[in-house]
Formats: structure tokens, C-alpha cells, sequence
């Protein structure tokens, strides 16, 4: 009998399946973290003015949305288009509609994690992804149907990515080529979905002038990323020559009380006072820390330079958009600085994760967690979307009286994010079978974001062998006060059967 030979190859062996280690998922566990946190009960504060345009834009047909983009927000003309499919899927619901958002912030916050733990360390990255979770502009921003969530993820891994190559001394010629055109790509897809993206460029500039390893490899990296940032501003020319060519769109931003500094130091992240006396303070010890501890805290002084950018990110694009609100044109949002909110959280994590002793550390990042609980809760209530918008509770009102072939009349002497006829096309379930008089062209049909109305003394003849007419209207506008309509329906016979005030919006029930 012939006998193989044993062999002891160990190409040959079994191969064990490997697992991934709880350090390498450590970025999925804060990512998941971040999106429950962001997409619970987003569900339950009603649609605003801003999300009536996403919304109302992303269900337009593809021609009719095209055709708008080119009036009018061809900034914002990327994520509509993403919605549009969306909601071809998933439905227009509130929580449907901002779940894209609660996603972007589980990305965003995966991406702080990272981009913290390549900077200083799994300590720092563990409280800054949480930190970064929390904040009260993160929370905003991650239940809203808006493109900000989205920006602020592509804007985190798009650091990532910078760091990687400033510091892969051992990657191939080819391998970097490949990743600086991927940085091209990402960096141009951030300013087509939010165009203050490009507001990072100095602070892309500041990142690898201050973490190149050294001299000699600081120079290459420097052109080259220069090349890769020309390169994607080219490419997102387009919408970037959009934004200018549109601008006046942002006018309204003139006609408010500009922000102050104070205002902005506490509502442009913090959300409320306490939360913000925490968070400064916190920050400053980091920075006195730092640049001033004369070697007594070494492993912060090591932190220094991504402290450093962590500053530049915070500061540098919020000086942009002051100093070109003035010098060139209204541009300053609170909102439009949420793609600096990992930079704030990392720096918070930097600050905490150096405290000593430790136990002062932990007590800090507690009486942060707790100061923003309460804006927390107040963005879940449902009338939390700008200080009370409330047109889902206003259609309820409606949808339970109102009965089919009924007219319905809106108010439109306010500005068009706050007209109360934005409730008909966010919530038409209530609204079936009821005769819009006033309409003269859907938003659909038209270039523009709204519908185009006529007054309603133009359209008295629609009303004949009408018995009950709702009148909707914004709470202390020039036509509530003046009541030129209640008084054009008096006229013609009908009468108030009923008043129901919700919070900005009254309906009123008049029959013959």
C-alpha cells in the first residue's frame, strides 16, 4: 500500500476567515450613533419654508426642474435632483425626506472619528465623534431636507483624504495620482451640493502646510494640491458661475439684523448659551495648552498643529463670509457654517481628552452633553422649524372641517417661504377636493420656486353656488391686519362661522 506524504505547506492549509477587529468597525459603531441620533423623531416637527423648497422642487418633473434651476437655486440643483429620485422611492414624508440627511450625519460622524484618530489619537477621536453627535447644529442639520448634512460629510472624509496623502510617504507615484484625482472629484461634488464648500480652500492650504511631514515634502504637496483645487474649481465652474449669476437671491439676508459676533459664537454650533460658555472655554484651555504650557502637557504639544487646523476651520470661512457680506454682497448665514462643525468637535475632543486630572476631563464632556440636551429637545418638537412653522398642524385644521368642492383662499402678502399655501403642496392629503380660486399657474409649470396667484377680487366669479370658503393666513401679516379679503368675502354674503389659530397660521371658516 502507497502512502501520500504528509505535507506541511502552509499555502495549502485552511485559510481562518478574518473578522474585522472592533478597531477597524470602531468607525462604524459612531457613524451608526450619529445617524439614530439625527434621524430620532425628525419626524416630528412640521415642514418649513426652506424644506417647501426642497421638497416642492424634488417633485417636480425632470423638465420642469431643469428649466427652474435655471431662474433660480442652480446652487442647490444637486441635491434636488438626488431628492427627486429619493422621494420617487421612498415617499415626501417628513422622516422619508430628512432620513438623507440623518444618513450624511452617521457618514459625517464616521469621518470625524477618522479624521481625529489620524490626527491625535483613539482617545481624542472616541470624544470628538461624539461630541461632533450632539451638537446642536449637527442635530439641526441632520433632520432638515436640506443639503447642509451632506456638505459637512463630503467636507470631513474630504480632510481625510487630504491627510492621507500629506502623509503617505510609502504610497506608490500611481496610488497618489489616483488619490489626488479622487480628491479632485470629492472637493468639486462638495461644491455642487453646497457651494460654500469652497470656502475650505484656505483651510485645505493651511492642512498641508502645517502637517506635512517636512520641509522637502511640503513643497510637492503644496503644488499639488494646488493643481488638484484649480482643477476641481474648474470643474465645479458651472455652478459656481451659477451662484453669481443668481446671487440676488440671497438679498434677503440684507434685510435682516446682521448677526453678531456674540450671536454667532453661540447659535452658529452651541445652540444655546451654557452649552457655548462650555464649549469656548473648553477650546481656549486646548489653545492656552498648547502654545503655552511650556512642555507641562507634551502630548498636546504634539496635537498642536492639528489643533491648528481644527482653528483654521472653524475661523477662516466664518471671516469669509463676514467680510464678503460686506465688501461684496448679503452671504452670512449661522447655517452656512455647518460644514465647520467637525472641526469645533474635534477641537472640543482635543480639549477634553488632555484634561488632568481625568476625572475633570469626563466631568466636562458631561456638562457639555447635558447643556445641549435642551436645544436637542427643542428641535424635536413640532413646531420646532424656524420658531414655529406649523402648516402640518394648519392642514390637520382643515383636512377635519373642510368638506370636497369647498373653496380655499390664502393669504400671499408675506414672503413666499411663509405663505400658508406651501401647507397645500407639502401636505395635499388634506387638502383633496378643495378649489384653490386664487391659483393662476402650479409651481410646476412655472421657472420659478412658488405658484403664481391672482388677487381675489380678480376671481369673485369662481365662488358663485360656493357655501363654504377657507381662509388661511399668516398670523399678524398686512392682510390679516387689514383683512382685505375676510371684508371681500363678507361682501359677497359669507360670514365667520370659525377661528382656529395654530401658532403663525390662522384658518378661518366662512359659509353663506
Amino acid at each position: 500500500m502507497t502512502y501520500l506524504p504528509v505535507t506541511h505547506d502552509p499555502e495549502l492549509r485552511p485559510q481562518r476567515r478574518s473578522w474585522p477587529t472592533h478597531r477597524q468597525l470602531a468607525p462604524l459603531y459612531v457613524g451608526v450613533l450619529g445617524l439614530l441620533i439625527s434621524a430620532a423623531a425628525s419626524w416630528n416637527p412640521s415642514y418649513w419654508g426652506d424644506e417647501a423648497a426642497s421638497v416642492m422642487s424634488a417633485e417636480r418633473s425632470l423638465p420642469s426642474l431643469f428649466r427652474m434651476l435655471g431662474t433660480i437655486d442652480a446652487v442647490h440643483g444637486t441635491y434636488y435632483l438626488m431628492l427627486h429620485f429619493w422621494i420617487d422611492l421612498f415617499g415626501a414624508s417628513e422622516f422619508s425626506t430628512r432620513l438623507p440627511s440623518a444618513i450624511a450625519i452617521g457618514v459625517a460622524t464616521a469621518g470625524t472619528f477618522v479624521l481625529a484618530r489620524m490626527l491625535t489619537g483613539a482617545r481624542v477621536a472616541w470624544i470628538a465623534a461624539l461630541v461632533f453627535a450632539v451638537l446642536p447644529r449637527v442635530t439641526y442639520m441632520g433632520a432638515e431636507a436640506r443639503s447642509t448634512a451632506l456638505a459637512t460629510a463630503i467636507a470631513v472624509w474630504l480632510v481625510v483624504l487630504l491627510v492621507h496623502l500629506v502623509r503617505a510617504g510609502t504610497a506608490s507615484r500611481s496610488t497618489q495620482s489616483w488619490l489626488w484625482i479622487g480628491f479632485t472629484a470629492l472637493f468639486a461634488l462638495g461644491i455642487y451640493v453646497f457651494l460654500y464648500v469652497a470656502l475650505l480652500v484656505p483651510v485645505l492650504g493651511i492642512a498641508v502646510f502645517l502637517l506635512a511631514p517636512d520641509r522637502a515634502r511640503r513643497r510637492g504637496q503644496l503644488i499639488a494640491w494646488s493643481g488638484a483645487t484649480v482643477v476641481g474649481l474648474i470643474i465645479a465652474s458651472p455652478v459656481l458661475f451659477a451662484g453669481v449669476s443668481q446671487k440676488d437671491q440671497l438679498s434677503f439676508i440684507g434685510r435682516r439684523a446682521q448677526t453678531g459676533v456674540l450671536d454667532a459664537a453661540v447659535n452658529q454650533w452651541f445652540g444655546n448659551v451654557p452649552a457655548a460658555v462650555i464649549a469656548w472655554a473648553l477650546i481656549l484651555l486646548a489653545v492656552v495648552l498648547a502654545w503655552f504650557s511650556r512642555g507641562r502637557v507634551p502630548a498636546l504639544e504634539r496635537n498642536r498643529a492639528a489643533l491648528g487646523v481644527m482653528l483654521a476651520w472653524m475661523l477662516v470661512p466664518s471671516a469669509a463670509l463676514l467680510i464678503g457680506t460686506h465688501v461684496v454682497t448679503p452671504m452670512y448665514s449661522l447655517r452656512y457654517l455647518s460644514i465647520c462643525t467637525p472641526a469645533a468637535a474635534i477641537a472640543l475632543g482635543i480639549a477634553v481628552a488632555w484634561i488632568r486630572p481625568r476625572w475633570a476631563g469626563i466631568a466636562a464632556l458631561v456638562l457639555l452633553v447635558v447643556a445641549v440636551v435642551p436645544s436637542y429637545v427643542d428641535q424635536r418638537g413640532p413646531y420646532a422649524k424656524n420658531a414655529g412653522s406649523d402648516w402640518r398642524q394648519a392642514a390637520s385644521i382643515v383636512q377635519a372641517g373642510a368638506h370636497p368642492g369647498d373653496a380655499i383662499v390664502f393669504d400671499e402678502s408675506v414672503r413666499p417661504s411663509r405663505k400658508p399655501r406651501l401647507a397645500l403642496h407639502l401636505y395635499p392629503a388634506s387638502f383633496t377636493g378643495l378649489r384653490d380660486v386664487t391659483l393662476d399657474t402650479a409651481y410646476g409649470d412655472t421657472g420659478s420656486l412658488w405658484d403664481t396667484t391672482r388677487p381675489l377680487t380678480s376671481v369673485l366669479d369662481s365662488l358663485a353656488g360656493t357655501d363654504t370658503v377657507w381662509l388661511v393666513q399668516y398670523s399678524g401679516s398686512s392682510e390679516e391686519k387689514a383683512g382685505t379679503d375676510l371684508h371681500t368675502l363678507q361682501d359677497l354674503g359669507f360670514s365667520v362661522a370659525s377661528t382656529a389659530t395654530v401658532v403663525h397660521t390662522t384658518i378661518t371658516k366662512l359659509t353663506r
